[in-house]
């Protein structure tokens, strides 16, 4: 086995046979923590590997923006799983890890005689996770369970577009794909809380996620909205429907943050913008005050702020009360919290005579901790490699590389 030689996950085996965003994101995760994550892709490879988006001048063209962002430190391995030696491949690789990660529709997996059960006959330690939209049979099923969905249908159905949006008449999708990127962290805990178990115990088990269940859990708030006030919430523009003011302002130049909602935060905000009367005032003393006037708390406060850049506004606001600059990336990239974090890291990418940016790692472990260690790979890149570890002989090797079965 490869070791990664860092990270609180050095030392385990993911097999990854995910695509796409949510289930690449979640053994990303893993990756990132010093798991060794071995990619298994069909012949031609994981669909956004040609998604792009491409630097102008990459001629080579392997992969793109999307891709690099979420796949780096995963090896590639090529395999056609309906050829009956690509199942015994996936099989060998299967018996020596410790998780098996995959975001097929229902039964795939089953039909290729390579879902839980039967990988699990060989391997009884293996956690084996499923990332679809609807679930799978083996926890609840679903309704709607052979049905394919995406980052839109999950955010719909999961209730997030219908409490986002300007106003209550008009739902909006989530800027960034949270019905990938819930269920795919949701899936990371789960695989990590099965394979501890299964270290303890010696078993283990199917991990089951659904994007939908994932979604309404993130949506938490809407369920006890429902069942104690008797309430179909929706959406509520830039301001929190329960407190006040938590929510967004004017600025000369853009947008800012404020959360003032809590009697002590109110008074240090309205001394910061002059406006210490409205502390005393009958209608904005309270929290329930302020809610019940947040029209009237809104309209003040943002008189201060309309007539403030951000850059001001930070100046005064910020570190005195939760606030926060509505940043677009360019200014993402330049401020000095993220580059005392490390989050946007520069990887070299095939193709390209120059490094790109990539997002960094968020969990950060001062003992073990994580890292952007290497690139995303090339189709195929570790293939020799990872079947040569699996006690696969050269020329067994050789063959199905004529023969396409690997690449």
């Amino acid at each position: 086995m490869a070791a990664t030689g860092f990270g609180a996950l050095d030392g385990i085996r993911i097999v990854d046979l995910t695509q796409m965003l949510a289930g690449p994101f979640c053994t990303q995760m893993l990756a990132d923590q010093g798991a060794e994550v071995i990619k298994v892709e069909p012949i031609e490879g994981d669909n956004t590997r040609r998604t792009g988006p491409f630097r102008p001048e990459d001629k080579l063209r392997a992969f793109g923006g999307y891709y690099a962002s979420v796949n780096r430190n995963k090896r590639s391995i090529a395999v056609d799983l309906k050829a009956p030696e690509g199942r015994e491949i996936l099989r060998k690789l299967a018996d020596s890890a410790d998780a098996l990660v995959e975001n097929y529709r229902a039964g795939v997996m089953d039909r290729l005689g390579l879902g839980y059960e039967a990988l699990a006959r060989t391997n009884p330690k293996l956690v084996y996770a499923a990332i679809r939209g609807f679930g799978d049979p083996r926890t609840g099923e679903s309704p709607y369970v052979d049905w394919p969905a995406f980052d839109v249908v999950a955010q719909a159905m999961g209730g997030i577009m219908q409490i986002t949006g300007p106003d209550k008449e008009t739902p909006i999708k989530v800027g960034p794909g949270v019905g990938d990127l819930m269920p795919a962290s949701m899936c990371a805990f789960g695989i990590v809380s099965a394979i501890l178990r299964a270290h303890r115990t010696g078993q283990g088990q199917f991990v089951d996620v659904s994007m939908l269940d994932s979604v309404l859990s993130l949506c938490e708030r809407i369920i006890h909205q429902h069942s104690f006030q008797d309430a179909i919430p929706h959406p509520e523009g830039n301001r929190h429907p329960l407190i006040s003011p938590f929510g967004m302002f004017p600025a000369k130049d853009g947008w800012v943050t404020i959360a003032a909602h809590t009697d002590a935060w109110w008074g240090i905000l309205c001394k910061l913008i002059g406006r210490e009367d409205l502390v005393t005032d009958a209608r904005t003393s309270t929290p329930e005050g302020r809610v019940a006037n947040r029209d009237l708390v809104y309209g003040e406060v943002g008189k201060f702020t309309a007539q403030k850049t951000k850059a001001e506004l930070l100046a005064i606001l910020g570190g005195k009360l939760p606030f926060g600059p509505v940043y677009n990336v360019r200014e993402i990239v330049a401020d000095p919290h993220f580059q005392a974090r490390e989050m946007v890291v520069d990887v070299p990418h095939p193709g390209l005579d120059r490094s790109v940016s990539i997002a960094g790692v968020p969990v950060k472990m001062n003992k073990t901790p994580g890292k952007v260690a290497r690139r995303a790979p090339l189709l195929g890149e570790d293939t020799d490699a990872i079947l040569g570890e699996a006690g696969f002989a050269a020329s067994d090797i050789r063959r199905w590389r004529d023969a396409k079965i690997v690449v």
